[in-house]
């Protein structure tokens, strides 16, 4: 090589994150969850302390954000889900209608839409990816509303599961721009037994032979995983009411095989392992005592939005019990439980009752002065 061929370098060999791109997994594009758009925030720390670069979120909006900038729902998603899955709860036939208010619903980091294990390259790529928290997710999302759209008041947060443990945080945390708050079917502090069950949903996952320590070139390898991972869902997200009265028939599944396989199991099977990993993380870790020092109480009396606390009545995951103890804290706020054979998975409205009932709990909330 002469002299007329070759130069000197002006910066460094590329280092594994320019030429690593993760692990290619069409379940997450905008063919099956879109449209969103992302919102970049270059280099975002954890408080764990960890950063990750190019770090973005995507979300997806309904409706138009007024002049005055009043009229936003921020509506965030449960464990495994995105953006796409609470697409359902608004309409113009709905108590969030899009004619009236500016909706927002974020993806979680970690959900495969957002910067997540599968689609970060080294070094933070998959079982590398760092621990996030619920107070990550929402420090993400304060962000995308106060930069991207200049907004310092929302109408209403809600969601269901995890996002009601986002509901929660938002509540605590930035008490001053949540004006009503609808946890559903989840609890401020991640109660023990639902600890337990993220526990063993994990172990579904990484007792797979195909699980490489989290390092495998496609999700699929972790198969048998993600099956054992559905069906103990199953079996917790549930009641027993469900099975002794096969209420599942109403929701056209033919029989309970037809059930297991056609509703849990093809859920799941199209997903990052990591990915699901990330999220139940901080699933279990979900706790807004954090802010106070490991004071519940004092955390919830932080909250000043008008509140109605809504769990499922036959729910093993976040228990009526757990969801009336918290709700007891919490000024301004009411218990409205939500009685469904379906247990946690009443938000999926399998039984349109269910759904219709959530809506209309909602639009009476909205329909407060505060």
């Amino acid at each position: 090589m002469t002299e007329e061929t070759h130069s000197p370098a002006d910066a460094p060999s590329a280092g594994a994150s320019q030429v690593q791109h993760g692990i290619e997994n069409e379940y997450y594009t905008q063919e099956v969850h879109g449209p969103y758009d992302y919102f970049d925030m270059d280099a975002f720390e954890l408080e764990n302390g960890r950063t990750l670069r190019n770090c973005r979120i995507a979300y997806a909006t309904f409706g138009e954000l007024n002049d005055a900038k009043d009229n936003a729902v921020l509506f965030p998603h449960m464990y495994s889900g995105t953006s796409k899955d609470m697409e359902m709860y608004v309409g113009e036939d709905s108590a969030i209608d899009p004619n009236e208010y500016f909706v927002i619903l974020p993806n979680q980091i970690g959900n495969g839409l957002s910067t997540s294990p599968h689609n970060t390259p080294a070094p933070n790529g998959q079982a590398d990816f760092p621990s996030v928290r619920i107070a990550d997710d929402v420090r993400a999302q304060h962000r995308l509303l106060t930069e991207e759209f200049g907004i310092d008041e929302l109408q209403l947060v809600l969601g269901w599961s995890m996002g009601a443990q986002q509901t929660y945080e938002w509540a605590v945390r930035y008490p001053e721009m949540v004006k009503r708050a609808a946890p559903i079917g989840g609890t401020a502090t991640n109660p023990v037994l639902s600890g337990l069950l993220v526990d063993a949903l994990m172990s579904c996952i990484r007792s797979d032979s195909g699980w490489e320590n989290g390092y495998y070139d496609d999700h699929r390898a972790v198969r048998d995983g993600l099956k054992r991972h559905a069906r103990t869902w199953l079996l917790m997200g549930t009641s027993s009411t469900l099975f002794r009265e096969e209420a599942w028939r109403k929701a056209g599944f033919t029989s309970l095989s037809d059930f297991v396989y056609g509703a849990w199991e093809e859920w799941f099977l199209p997903m990052d392992p990591n990915n699901l990993l990330t999220m139940a993380w901080k699933w279990k870790h979900a706790d807004v005592s954090r802010i106070t020092d490991g004071d519940l109480e004092a955390a919830l009396d932080r909250i000043e939005a008008r509140t109605y606390v809504m769990p499922f009545a036959e729910d093993y995951v976040f228990t009526l019990e757990d969801c009336r103890e918290e709700e007891a804290m919490i000024p301004d706020s009411e218990l409205r439980p939500i009685e469904t054979p379906w247990g946690h998975f009443g938000m999926f409205g399998f039984d349109p009752a269910d759904k219709e009932f959530i809506d209309e709990t909602v639009r009476e909330l909205l329909d407060e002065e505060v």
